[in-house]
């Protein structure tokens, strides 16, 4: 099969994928307990009262009507009114869109950074004293929720040594240095987390890497182990390093919305929160779907990438 037949498999599912998920989204949500004309109106509230509000939001109409009009707008950025506020939830949503694509993107980068040379040398170090050390430190970090890590860095560097603010959000627009000095914290305590995470998983990958004949080769001709493992080795450690990568942005997605909470940054998971407390169904809608569609277009990205970093599939392919 070529590539672009693979890609286009991969597309075709991609494009399932979202249209699965926004309707599971808007059945669960719409499915929920509760009435959001009871809940905007009070207990006060006369049943012809909340009737009328009820057809006022379209309520009271088929299911599949609201879903198709509701999808609808969705495709042309339009996720509909806030129940509560009366906003449009595009603007809100993308508001705040960028405060958490900053708080993720970073904190992967972060990881990153962290975790390539920690897992490289554990496992070239692994018969050594610190490379255990190296690696037991990393293994405890698994254990670490990432709230708990922001806690303790706000305890240690905003409270105690008061290097850092400890909470807030400031615009880069606004101040560049106040904007890093208050994403420092809250990106380095999802970032911390991760690297212990995807640390593993290079130490492992770097040890399958050293067991190999072409590494063997490489040494035999010259090569020192660093440079046979960054020159011919890192590409299949690529490989794995995807997956990874794939699964734990999805999991600093779910993160960020407690690192929000707690380092009181105004991004999507706060607002989402808020919108729970107030059964605002439309930002829920909007916020969740944003989010799982993040999650789905980063899989896709990390599937069409398999077919450029993954050796076997390009001879597959040709």
């Amino acid at each position: 099969m070529s590539r672009g037949k693979r890609v286009l498999i991969r597309l075709a599912w991609f494009v399932a994928s979202l249209l699965l998920a926004s309707l599971l989204i808007f059945a669960a949500t719409n499915l929920l307990p509760g009435d959001i004309a009871n809940v905007l109106l009070g207990t006060n509230a006369s049943a012809e009262q909340v009737e009328a509000l009820r057809e006022q939001l379209g309520l009271n109409r088929p299911f599949p009507v609201r879903y198709v009009e509701w999808l609808s707008g969705v495709v042309v950025g339009d996720f509909g009114t806030s129940m509560v506020g009366g906003q449009p939830v595009s603007s809100i949503i993308f508001s705040r869109l960028e405060i958490s694509a900053w708080l993720v993107g970073l904190a992967t980068i972060g990881s990153l950074v962290i975790a390539l040379p920690v897992g490289t040398y554990a496992a070239m170090r692994r018969r050594h004293v610190d490379g255990v050390a190296v690696s037991a430190a990393s293994q405890v970090g698994l254990a670490v929720p990432s709230f708990w890590a922001g806690i303790w860095l706000v305890v240690l560097f905003a409270v105690t040594l008061r290097w850092l603010p400890a909470g807030g959000y400031v615009s880069y627009w606004d101040s560049f240095t106040d904007w890093v000095r208050h994403l420092i914290l809250p990106v380095a305590a999802l970032s911390i987390v991760q690297a212990s995470v995807i640390s593993r998983y290079v130490r492992s990958a770097v040890i399958d890497v050293l067991h190999t004949d072409y590494f063997r080769t490489a040494r035999a001709i010259g090569w020192t182990r660093s440079g046979a493992i960054w020159r011919h080795g890192m590409r299949n450690i690529s490989i794995s390093l995807l997956t990874v990568i794939g699964l734990q942005i999805t999991t600093l997605l779910v993160g960020a919305i407690i690192i929000e909470q707690v380092f009181a940054i105004p991004g999507l998971g706060s607002r989402l929160l808020l919108a729970v407390t107030q059964r605002d169904l439309a930002i829920v809608q909007g916020i969740v779907l944003v989010l799982v569609w993040a999650v789905l277009l980063i899989n896709f990205l990390v599937d069409v990438a398999y077919q450029f970093v993954d050796p076997r599939l390009r001879q597959e392919a040709t």
